[in-house]
Parts: structure tokens; C-alpha cells; sequence
């Protein structure tokens, strides 16, 4: 398991299909730190609004406030813990095809329950957004014309379903 958190309450992941190879580090790049400026803000605003203690955007070792966890070529892990009881870390993995994207939740209290469950469809929303953004950023074929462009399959599920998925793509 690529996630380094005690329990994983709330996990996804989307597969982004581009016509280009890239590393880790490059779509973590081609995802959050190119994304204009607007968007930027409005991560930052979202997340500090569920209490996330992010360190300054710009800092070395941090990504958008993010601490990085691990990073090499084949995959980059991102955290975040909030003062309101959610653990978030994402994953961004290269694959041949283009991009696998996880988000991992883990939640601590009866509040960080509620608060993820009010705003998951959301977070999903904005995922979404981010990375069909991204992948027509980097892509070499025509113009991005909408998310959905570009094949983004959610592997979703409660329990071990994304985390067998992520287990069973790493072997």
C-alpha cells in the first residue's frame, strides 16, 4: 500500500489517459503547480477552510502548503493533517496511459466525518476538474475541450477497493 496513514476511511483514485509520458513529479507539477493562479488560490482557500495545516506554498519540500511523504519517478505521496481531525495524503503515480491520482482520508473524530462527508462530491468535482485541466495542459493532441476529454475512470469503493486496485497496478 502506497498510503502511509494507521486507517484509510475515505479513498479514490482517477486514471488520467494524456498522449505524453511523464514522472511523478512532473504531473504533481503539471496538476497543482501549473494550474493558474486563480485555481491555486481557491485550493488553498478550500483546504485551509477544512482546517488543513499547510505549510508556506512556496517552501522547498511542499507542494501548494503540502509536505511531500515520498517522491521519485514512480510516485509521489502528499500530506496533510487538519485541525478539525482529517489526515488527507494524495498520490500521484505515472503510468504508461497517463496519470493514477488518489486522494486517502483518514478521519478522526465525529466531526471530520461529518465535515468529509458534506463536501466529498465536491472534492470529486474539483479532482476531476484538476487533472482533465492538467492532462490537456501537457497533452500533445488537439486543444482541451472539456474533463471529460480525456478518460478519467474512478476506481472507487468503500473499504480495500482502491487500495487493492493501487496494490494490484504496483506488482
Amino acid at each position: 500500500m502506497l498510503s502511509t496513514l494507521s486507517r484509510i476511511d475515505y479513498e479514490d483514485a482517477f486514471a488520467v489517459t494524456a498522449d505524453v509520458h511523464h514522472t511523478s513529479e512532473q504531473w504533481v507539477r503539471a496538476v497543482l503547480q501549473d494550474a493558474p493562479a486563480s485555481v491555486r488560490r481557491q485550493l488553498w482557500m478550500g483546504w485551509t477552510a477544512i482546517g488543513l495545516k499547510l505549510g508556506p506554498p512556496w517552501s522547498g519540500g511542499r507542494v501548494l502548503g503540502w509536505g511531500v511523504k515520498h517522491s521519485d519517478p514512480g510516485f509521489v505521496l502528499l500530506a496533510a493533517d487538519s485541525w478539525l481531525g482529517l489526515r488527507g495524503q494524495l498520490l500521484f503515480r505515472s503510468e504508461p496511459y497517463g496519470l493514477l491520482f488518489a486522494t486517502f482520508v483518514q478521519q478522526t473524530n465525529p466531526v471530520a466525518r461529518a465535515l468529509w462527508a458534506a463536501i466529498t462530491a465536491r472534492h470529486q468535482h474539483v479532482v476531476r476538474s484538476l487533472l482533465g485541466h492538467a492532462a490537456g495542459r501537457v497533452s500533445a493532441s488537439a486543444p482541451f475541450h472539456g474533463d471529460d476529454e480525456f478518460v478519467m475512470d474512478r476506481v472507487s469503493g468503500g473499504g480495500q477497493a482502491v487500495s487493492e486496485a493501487l496494490t494490484t497496478q504496483e506488482s
